[in-house]
């Protein structure tokens, strides 16, 4: 038997151990459909980082955790984020190179014509060249050295290391990294957070079913009592507790014309996915066993194998911090250090505005005030594409920001991270801040994306703020809210001060003493429910359903008004919580429903039964939750389809459950069709489902099936194991199987003191690793482990310096 016989069989028994049900055969034969395995292929299954590695930025040790969590020390900055670079690549360098590539629109150089109509979207966004002006700042702050060096230290591990399978599996190796790629991972995470064209959607809906029609479906105020600022928080902002004194306009203006469906349909497939937010609270020490602040998070993003989080640790003598970052990204984005801890939920606010032009027969020129003008960019751009003919794109902008066409239709773009940025520099000060002062003057370069920033500190100081620049839009010199499509040849919906490729001014953006925020709050929650009840200044309409933020004020106020102190085994508990608001509103009326037909059939009966006895909380190994679970879906389709359907909409345009569950029984959509006769008929539809899927508990359906790796289609073993999931997109434990979206990353931290957290998956994204998916089971139980502060144990490995850093 030969060398590569010998590995071939070994390898194949590993990709067999890892994969439910595949045979190391099977496995082997699987490796032959991506072709020959070459000598790099092999060499992915051992990689491993040298004892020692030269560093031009000085010296450092790298230990790893029972986790692989990388736990770095250094004397000197630079030196410490070019180790943080080198680990970075040896994890994680597929997933880095795979999201630069996506926002640089050139996924189709190495995947071919599937991809194209990404690539064509984020070439015609203007991505690369956003990032590309806030490099510019960023280079020039406290920042910039340490993201340089931490593009040394990437590349030092491309250089030095095997590339990961992934990269032999598609045939291609990556291009050097640079400190443009990184800002290039900030502007993706903006946009995964605050890319929305929902107003094109709403002047669609309200084109199709008529404005008052589309009022009551889609409200732009959910009516509920549980605003993440209710005014009884210490110290509230005067700016944030002030009746609303901003001009209100009517919602349509009157050039606002629809948008195409096609190119509406289009843009809303490049949105954040479907059911993104987050949960965080803090608790102060009055209200704590320990007398010190607890915070609690856990942010709602796309669930994948590697996990889009990284857990990292960095001790200089500026800095001790650890906590959570994205692949490329070098500062810790939400964790804590010696003094303090931070968490992040998304604002909903509104940062991008859609306009509509005058444009010349031609394409070339532009209406815009009062005159036709040459767009500001107007060229031609190649998209490379593997296996087929390269794509050209007609790049234009205008004053606005991008103009996006599709099939002759287009819409102008004016989003708030087009500009320069400065977030990355407020991340880095959030490393080595030493109390709240420091956080809030850092929170001032916070540019995007906008977010419910949560903080306390062992000073027992706690805080909350809304960070982001938050437009002021004037047409004809008045304030204007921006749920709504702009004529930009008319100038409406201006940003003063806004120079998108370029650096802006404050002018145009609500002031941040203006900004939502209260210091020192006893307890306080956010679940992307709105901010506050009436806000100096708008904000945005985009806000989630109360039923998570709801639930955790609840508990949090039972606890702490039932006089007993939390401490964290309370807090990981209340991240648990499964127990479904939709449930507790739509059930009883589905139970009524069938129990007051006349003959109902004994299988409508039995899960009447079942449910009536639920508790609401959509577990794993639940029957009644596997029900409400299949006829929650059916129920919208037989309450909305109809509708929509003859307006020529999908069912990505229905409403939300909020509004499914508060319809009146009067409700023309009722008309002839009486609500429980349809609840009826969907309970009969879901259980004709449910039988015919073979499923038996609500963890037959709700499973890991949805965490996919990028690959995952053509190399199942890439995957993760298929296992069952609690949780449902309105619980606090949330989960949302058909999104793959829910909680991913959890920690509970008493600042200056302990903290635990949790990966859903690991924190290596090398198959072959032990940590790839070590920590799935504990994620699924939300078993946190510690996550402590400071160096680790042994050294792995030293960065020892090369002459030139002497």
């Amino acid at each position: 038997m030969t060398r590569d016989t010998t590995r071939r069989a070994v390898l194949a028994s590993v990709l067999a151990a890892g994969t439910a049900g595949l045979a190391a055969s099977d496995a082997a034969d699987l490796l032959d459909s991506f072709g020959p395995l070459s000598g790099e292929a092999w060499d992915a299954a051992d990689r491993s980082v040298p004892e020692t590695v030269e560093s031009p930025h000085g010296a450092a040790t790298v230990a790893r955790d029972e986790f692989g969590v990388p736990q770095i020390e250094a004397d000197e900055e630079p030196a410490a984020y070019f180790a943080v670079g080198y680990c970075q690549a040896f994890d994680r360098l597929f997933a880095m190179d795979l999201q630069r590539r996506a926002m640089r629109g050139r996924l189709s150089e190495v995947v071919g014509e599937a991809t194209l109509d990404s690539d064509e979207f984020n070439v015609a966004m203007g991505f690369a060249d956003a990032a590309e002006a806030t490099w510019e700042v960023v280079a020039e702050t406290r920042a910039g050295p340490l993201v340089e060096a931490f593009a040394d230290g990437v590349n030092a591990a491309m250089e030095d290391l095997p590339l990961p399978l992934e990269f032999e599996l598609i045939g291609y190796e990556p291009e050097p990294w640079t400190p443009v790629d990184s800002m290039l991972m900030e502007k993706q995470i903006s946009w995964t957070l605050t890319g929305s064209f929902s107003e094109l959607r709403r002047a669609l809906v309200a084109d199709r079913l008529g404005a008052e029609r589309a009022e009551t479906l889609f409200p732009t105020r959910y009516d509920h009592e549980y605003p993440i600022l209710d005014g009884t928080e210490t110290r509230l902002s005067e700016a944030t507790a002030t009746e609303s004194s901003r001009a209100v306009n009517q919602r349509r203006s009157a050039s606002a014309d629809p948008v195409d469906p096609a190119l509406t349909d289009w843009l809303s497939g490049f949105e954040s996915p479907t059911g993104v937010g987050s949960n965080s609270w803090v608790v102060s020490g009055e209200h704590t066993e320990s007398g010190t602040p607890i915070l609690a998070y856990d942010p709602h993003l796309s669930l994948q194998a590697p996990p889009l989080w990284y857990e990292q640790s960095v001790k200089t003598p500026e800095r001790s911090v650890r906590g959570a970052t994205f692949s490329g990204v070098p500062f810790v984005i939400a964790g804590a250090n010696d003094r303090g801890a931070w968490s992040f939920t998304n604002l909903g606010a509104d940062v991008l505005d859609c306009y509509r032009y005058d444009i010349d027969d031609a394409g070339d020129r532009y209406r815009y005030d009062g005159e036709w003008r040459e767009f500001e960019v107007d060229r031609r751009e190649t998209i490379p594409v593997a296996g087929g003919e390269d794509r050209e794109l007609r790049v234009r902008r205008t004053v606005h920001g991008p103009l996006i066409e599709r099939e002759g239709r287009t819409v102008g773009v004016a989003w708030t991270g087009h500009t320069a940025t400065r977030t990355t520099t407020a991340i880095e000060a959030y490393g080595r801040s030493e109390g709240i002062d420091d956080l809030l003057e850092a929170t001032r370069d916070f540019d995007l994306p906008t977010q419910n920033l949560v903080y306390a500190d062992a000073d027992s100081r706690t805080l909350y703020y809304a960070t982001g620049r938050l437009p002021i839009r004037r047409t004809d010199g008045e304030v204007v809210d921006g749920d709504r499509i702009f004529d930009g040849s008319a100038g409406e919906g201006e940003w003063s001060g806004f120079e998108p490729f370029g650096e802006s001014s404050w002018e145009g953006f609500v002031p941040f003493e203006e900004k939502p925020h209260a210091i020192d709050p006893e307890v306080l929650s956010t679940a992307n429910q709105r901010p506050i009840d009436d806000p100096t200044h708008y904000v945005g309409v985009d806000y989630a359903a109360p039923y998570r933020g709801e639930r955790i004020a609840e508990r949090l106020d039972d606890r702490i008004h039932g006089g007993t102190p939390t401490d964290p085994d309370f807090h990981r508990a209340l991240q648990s919580d499964v127990r479904d608001g939709r449930a507790a509103e739509l059930v009883p009326e589905l139970v009524a429903a069938v129990r007051d037909r006349p003959d109902p059939a004994a299988s409508l009966v039995d899960a009447a039964d079942a449910l009536d006895e639920w508790d609401y909380r959509m577990r794993r190994d639940s029957r009644a939750a596997l029900i409400f679970a299949r006829y929650l879906p059916h129920f919208r389709e037989r309450v909305f389809g109809p509708l929509f359907s003859d307006a020529d909409l999908g069912e990505s345009y229905y409403p939300s459950d909020w509004t499914l569950a508060r319809l009146p029984d009067d409700d023309p959509l009722f008309d002839g069709r009486p609500r429980g006769a349809l609840a009826v008929a969907a309970l009969q539809d879901a259980l004709d489902e449910i039988a015919e899927a073979g499923w038996e508990t609500y963890g037959d359906y709700n499973t890991t099936r949805a965490m996919n790796h990028p690959l995952g289609g053509e190399a199942p073993f890439l995957n993760y194991e298929e296992l069952p999931a609690d949780g449902s997109p309105a619980t606090v434990k949330n989960y949302r199987v058909e999104s793959a979206v829910g909680s991913s990353w959890r920690m509970v931290v008493r600042p200056g003191t302990d903290a635990t957290a949790v990966l859903p998956g690991g924190n290596s994204g090398d198959y072959f690793s032990e940590h790839y998916d070590d920590q799935l089971r504990r994620w699924l139980d939300n078993d946190q482990r510690p996550m402590p502060l400071g160096a680790g144990g042994e050294p792995a490995v030293r960065f020892e310096p090369t002459e030139e850093s002497e």
